[in-house]
Formats: structure tokens, C-alpha cells, sequence
């Protein structure tokens, strides 16, 4: 579809019948003066008139000054091939999950069908106890599946946090990095706090509004340098809102005890819940629950394609003058005359003595009235001796 940029531009093609109004440009050339002005008006038998040259054009440049025109006014008005609308989604959240690698996401005390753990090949629906980590994989494939328009990132986290997965929307990418990690591959311990620090310094990074973490671990803070609620705060500074969930058993002592109350108080900071998960389905009940409260937020890009096409005109444009100027230069060494500007009297300014007289109002001057009469007395004094002055 052709569109103009600028279409204003058009009613500059007006500007030319301007010219109406305007008095013509009249040439003035160069005259002879003569002493005997008055002997040859009434020989010609014409009165003085003023004369002037006028520029006559030929048929191709009547044809080609307009047309030069208009195509330097379109070439102003920005022609433009505009193709067909293209169409993206561009995520508007991104959401970051950061999942506890200690030794004891080692711990096999969930219980998931075999059909859960292998959902390409068909095996008889027998009990099988899998550890957290494997629990945890499995629940994130199918959440990750749910989540197409946004931007997801993955950080691991035991002595110290690390980031797996940047935000991407290469779903793909990110579970396979996810099935690549392992127990105890981050350390044995248990860093919330500094895991939601490294979070923080990557949503600063980000251009949307909607900044989601979710918190996955099976204990308690074991050395962070920023504990947990003081991290919580900072990213409520940021507007990033953090879901805890814990898993395993709540029973537990040591550093494998679950501390719900400082999950909570983070979860609670930032706007986000806490959850907690025994066995499988409710751990994938808790990531149902958490897509319903966060759901996929994404932005309609509509973008159409422009090709702007004023440098065809202005080539054309010039293509058009050169083959003028060169079929005119080519006639004009044959021994022709050019094919313009050529300069010709108008019929209803031309008289015989136009080129003769000695202003361009061919009037005489009181000197040459004068001549005139000393001429004629002189011519009056010779005849009656006989001899005659042409």
C-alpha cells in the first residue's frame, strides 16, 4: 500500500499558477543608435514602438518543466511502500525461579506416579518415591508449559547463588537447564537471602513492570550475607513480588528445618504467599494457584514494514534533464540550433526600427530631432544645386 509521509507537501503543485499573475519577463538587448532616426521611420512608414525579446520554449521543455515540478513536490511528500501489518507478542512479566540445590533436596520422600516421571513412553501406574529435586523438576516442566509469554529465569542456590538461566522466552533452553542441574551442585547449604539478592540485581536489568520470584527450599537461611526479610524489603522497593514455597517435612531439625515463619514474613513483604507442599500433587496445586494470581501478561506488537521511495523520482528526475541536455548538445554540434531559448520578438511588440532606435521605447533623443533637421536642410541646400544625398 503506498502512503506519503509528508502530504502537505502536495499543495506546493499550486505554487506555479502563481506565475498568472505575475507581468512577463521581457529580454531587453543590445541597439544601434542612428543620427538619422526620423529619415527612417518615414521611409518605413512605421511608428516607434517598445519591443522587447521574449524566450520562446519548445514542446519538451513546455513538458518537461512541469513534470519537474511535480515529481520534486511528490519526492517531498516522502512516498512510502508500507507492507502488511506484522503481528508480535512481547512477554510483559517476567518471572524468575529460584530453586534450593542443598544435599537435603536429596531426600526421597516423594511419592509421584511412574507415568509422572516418564510422560513420552506409556508405563504401568506403579507407586515410586523420587527425591524433592526430581519432584521439583517434574512440577516446573508442566508449570514452564503453562507460561508461554513469559520471560523466565532460573537461579540455583546452596553456598552461594548462581544464575542458570537468564530471562529468556526459550522455554526450551530453560528446562533443559533446569534437568541439568543437581543435588548439592551449588553446595550443601541453604543461601535465601543472597538467592534473592541475585535475583534483585537481574530484575533491575528488566523493562517491565510485572517482576515476579518464586522461592523453592526445603530448610532454613544458613549463612546469607543479607538475611531474607532484609532482601524481601529491598525487592518490595522494586516492586518484586516473591511466592515462598517450602517442601518436605515439616518436622524436620537442624539445618533442615523448615523456618515457615521468616518464608512467610518474605512473602508477606513483597505482596506474594507462602506455601507449603508435602507430596507432589500439592506441589503442583500450589504453581495452578500461583499462575491463576500471576497470569500471562503480554503486549501486541503491530508492526508494518516502510520502503521509501522518493530516490526513484529524484533518479528518474535526473535521467530526464540528462537526456535533454545531452540530445540538445548533440543537435547543437550537428549545426543546428538549440532546442531552447531561443530569442524571438512578439508579433504584437515587433516593428522594423525595434532594433534601430536608440532607447528601448524607440523614441529619439533631442540630439538626434536635431540631426534630423540639419539632414534635412542640408539635402534642401543641395538639390537646388542639382546634386541629390541618398
Amino acid at each position: 500500500m503506498l502512503e506519503f509521509a509528508n502530504p502537505y507537501c502536495f499543495l506546493l503543485l499550486l505554487l506555479p499558477f502563481s506565475v498568472r499573475f505575475l507581468s512577463a519577463y521581457r529580454h531587453k538587448s543590445d541597439s544601434v543608435f542612428v543620427s538619422f532616426f526620423s529619415q527612417l521611420q518615414k521611409l518605413s512608414g512605421e511608428r516607434p514602438k517598445g519591443g522587447a525579446g521574449i524566450l520562446s520554449r519548445d514542446v519538451w521543455q513546455r513538458i518537461l518543466l512541469p513534470l519537474t515540478w511535480v515529481l520534486l513536490v511528490t519526492a517531498s511528500a516522502r512516498p512510502e511502500w508500507v507492507g502488511e501489518p506484522i503481528v508480535k507478542n512481547r512477554s510483559a512479566r517476567d518471572l524468575m525461579v529460584a530453586v534450593d540445590l542443598s544435599g537435603s533436596m536429596a531426600t526421597k520422600d516423594f511419592v509421584m506416579l511412574s507415568k509422572q516421571l516418564d510422560v513420552v513412553e506409556e508405563i504401568k501406574q506403579v507407586e515410586n518415591n523420587v527425591d524433592r529435586l526430581t519432584a521439583v523438576k517434574l512440577v516446573l516442566t508442566d508449570f514452564s508449559r503453562n507460561r508461554n509469554h513469559d520471560r523466565l529465569g532460573l537461579i540455583v542456590f546452596g553456598d552461594a547463588p548462581y544464575l542458570q538461566v537468564p530471562f529468556t522466552e526459550d522455554h526450551t533452553t530453560w528446562l533443559a537447564l533446569l534437568n541439568e542441574t543437581e543435588v548439592a551442585m551449588a553446595g550443601q547449604s541453604t543461601v535465601i537471602g543472597d538467592a534473592i539478592g541475585l535475583a534483585i540485581k537481574h530484575f533491575e536489568k528488566s523493562e517491565v513492570k510485572n517482576k515476579t520470584l518464586i522461592v523453592l527450599t526445603d530448610g532454613n537461611d544458613t549463612g546469607s550475607k543479607v538475611p531474607p526479610i532484609e532482601a524481601a524489603r529491598i525487592a518490595q522497593a522494586y516492586n518484586i513480588k516473591i511466592y515462598c514455597i517450602a517442601i518436605g517435612d515439616p518436622a524436620s531439625v537442624g539445618e533442615e528445618a523448615i523456618d515457615e515463619n521468616t518464608l512467610k514474613r518474605v512473602a508477606e513483604l513483597t505482596g506474594g504467599s507462602f506455601y507449603h507442599a508435602f507430596n507432589p500433587q500439592e506441589l503442583s496445586g500450589i504453581y495452578h494457584a500461583i499462575s491463576e494470581l500471576e497470569p500471562e501478561l503480554f503486549e501486541t506488537l503491530i508492526f508494518q514494514p516502510r520502503s521509501s521511495l522518493h530516490f526513484y523520482l529524484i533518479i528518474l528526475l535526473l535521467l530526464l534533464h540528462l537526456t535533454y541536455f545531452l540530445t540538445n548538445l548533440a543537435y547543437v554540434r550537428k549545426g543546428g540550433e538549440a532546442l531552447s531559448g531561443s530569442q524571438l520578438p512578439s508579433d504584437s511588440q515587433f516593428s522594423p526600427d525595434s532594433y534601430l532606435m536608440g532607447d528601448s521605447a524607440g523614441k529619439a533623443g533631442p540630439g538626434q530631432e536635431q540631426a534630423g533637421k540639419d539632414i534635412g536642410e542640408k539635402n534642401k541646400r543641395e538639390k537646388d544645386k542639382g546634386i541629390k544625398y541618398a
